[in-house]
């Protein structure tokens, strides 16, 4: 685990709900991790990895200096989440809010139900364009390759900015 300061950079997701107000509420509360440094802009995307109908979703990445762990930022998002009013219904289920822990520095972890780099980070575009807006030059710490690499490589379709 990494000691000191670093960046982790965290996917923020709403379908459900008023989209916008959930998203600007877990921005606010990110200050429990550590002290933000980055947000990218809003895109509405179209659900991924899911069969049947779904509401549009608001994607949008954060980046947070912090001091904590990879398994305490997680336990933070978390924490987050349920503050919010998220309740787990299943895998891909609509969500009022959905907080992913991305990268943590370039920390690779496997342990206690947590995967950094998050393991399909690589495979969704949803997280890659706004990941790219703030960070183009950071390297998966796993596959080598830059997140403009990376982004350029994924399906983009189904993504639209909106503010």
């Amino acid at each position: 685990m990494p000691s000191g300061l670093v960046t982790a950079y965290i996917g923020l997701g709403s379908n459900l709900g008023d989209r916008a107000v959930n998203l600007n509420g877990a921005i606010e509360r990110l200050s429990n991790i550590g002290r933000l440094t980055a947000v990218s802009s809003v895109y509405e995307t179209k659900p991924w990895g899911v069969e049947g109908y779904q509401p549009r979703y608001l994607n949008q990445v954060a980046a947070v200096n912090t001091t904590l762990d990879p398994l305490e930022v997680v336990t933070e998002l978390l924490a987050i989440e349920h503050s919010l009013g998220r309740a787990r219904e299943g895998k891909n289920a609509s969500r009022t809010l959905d907080l992913d822990l991305l990268l943590h520095g370039d920390s690779i972890v496997e342990a206690s139900g947590v995967t950094v780099p998050h393991p399909r980070l690589h495979e969704r575009a949803f997280v890659l364009v706004p990941l790219n807006e703030i960070a183009a030059e950071l390297v998966h710490p796993v596959l080598g390759r830059s997140i403009a690499n990376l982004t350029a490589d994924s399906d983009k379709s189904g993504i639209s900015g909106i503010a």
